[in-house]
């Protein structure tokens, strides 16, 4: 893992702008910690008071410290991320590597199964869910929901990894040798899916932080949780560009912005070292 880290900094500028840009967000993740003020609390600070030294971000209507309560609120937009891809890589690690290995009626049931959710609209589908469990969408729930319905595509992409993987001599030498099924996908194909299944993570994380972003803003999520979200759909509640208080927009679409950008070229940049004729090239052998 060092030396890809060090040839990917060495060789991908894309990979240093992305190390840099998350670099700064797990800063801010990190400072929430230590924040002075409390993200549940409200008028600790001078209301509507510009970006400054004392406020970096600026502070708000609700009179809050807009630096000290992004921290909180990308922490909490990086946890719904990373359990959302967690939830949703093990659905599709576990349908893709059983539809690809075992073939047959097993791969035509689960590839139905997931050809169904690739076709459902899933923001209809969320915004319903949204209005059965309003005041009880917590940023738990929401991972669990959105990981249970962000795994078809991958569950794909690994499927077709697999069934190259099943033709290889390697694997049929497992088979002849009398390993059990079970054994054969999680020792020989496991390992060669597994950079696939961090790059999809990525997209996933992506992915799932958008669709946060949209129930947030339309006031389905938890809405006394610091997020990206939650932020415009406080700073819409008070009309904070009528107000000219532009700070309250502007810094978390900043902040979304490092951190999606960041993500989105982190994710390039390792789907291109994954594959080994752009990795050569890369590397300028």
């Amino acid at each position: 893992m060092i030396k890809i880290i060090r040839d990917l900094l060495k060789y991908d500028v894309r990979f240093r702008f992305a190390f840099a840009m998350i670099g700064l967000i797990l800063i801010m993740v990190l400072l929430s910690f230590v924040s002075p003020f409390p993200p549940d609390k409200t008028f600790v600070v001078a209301m509507d008071s510009g970006p400054s030294l004392e406020h970096p971000f600026g502070t708000t209507s609700r009179g809050q410290d807009l630096f000290w309560w992004m921290t909180f609120g990308v922490r909490n937009s990086l946890l719904l991320g990373v359990m959302t891809a967690l939830i949703s890589r093990v659905i599709a690690i576990a349908v893709g590597l059983t539809a690809g290995y075992r073939g047959g009626w097993v791969d035509r049931v689960l590839m139905s199964i997931n050809d169904s959710f690739v076709v459902m609209p899933l923001l209809p589908i969320l915004i319903l869910l949204g209005f059965l469990f309003k005041g009880q969408l917590n940023i738990y729930l929401l991972a669990v929901l959105l990981g249970l319905f962000g795994w078809p595509w991958d569950a794909r992409l690994i499927r077709s990894q697999v069934l190259s993987l099943k033709e290889r001599a390697f694997t049929r030498t497992a088979s002849y040798s009398g390993a059990p099924s079970w054994r054969i996908m999680i020792a020989e194909h496991l390992p060669f899916v597994l950079p696939i299944v961090f790059a999809t993570s990525i997209n996933n994380m992506l992915w799932s932080m958008g669709m946060e972003v949209t129930l947030s803003v339309l006031g389905l999520s938890d809405l006394s949780r610091p997020s990206l979200g939650t932020s415009l759909y406080w700073a819409n509640q008070h009309q904070a560009l009528v107000a000219g208080v532009w700070w309250w927009i502007g810094a978390p679409v900043l902040v979304a912005m490092v951190l999606f950008v960041g993500l989105y070229l982190l994710m390039s940049s390792v789907n291109e070292y994954i594959d080994p004729r752009t990795r050569l090239r890369l590397i300028g052998a």
